[in-house]
């Protein structure tokens, strides 16, 4: 079983950069695959970034690509996204997920094995 809590969301003005987090345990987090999705109000949850079990290599959605950044530090057990440049349209709650198959690597929400409770961006015009 793999608990994720995520923290950091708040309310930021566009053009604005914030920083959320992700906090694993309950499994060796270096053997994870792990993800950033988000999901604003009426829409489906979205793919935004994913990060290999090494942090070696990265994937990002175009909406994103250039503005934000994920990382990991397997030694804290934590998961990040910063995102810069931040616009009305990134408002959603931002959930981080744990992928068992550490090569898997994938932008699919569906093969995501564990979900954390989301954090609540807002980015005011």
């Amino acid at each position: 079983q793999v608990q994720l809590v995520e923290s950091g969301g708040e309310l930021v003005q566009a053009g604005g950069s914030l920083r959320i987090s992700c906090a694993a345990s309950g499994h060796t987090f270096s053997r994870l695959a792990m993800g950033w999705f988000r999901q604003a109000p009426g829409l489906e949850r979205e793919f935004v970034a994913a990060i290999s079990w090494s942090g070696g290599t990265t994937r990002y959605a175009d909406s994103v690509k250039g503005r934000f950044t994920i990382s990991r530090d397997n030694a804290k057990n934590t998961l990040y996204l910063q995102m810069n440049s931040l616009k009305p349209e990134d408002t959603a709650v931002y959930y981080c997920a744990a992928d068992l198959n550490s090569a898997s690597f994938t932008t699919r929400a569906d093969h995501y094995d564990y979900w954390g409770q989301g954090t609540q961006v807002t980015v005011s015009s």
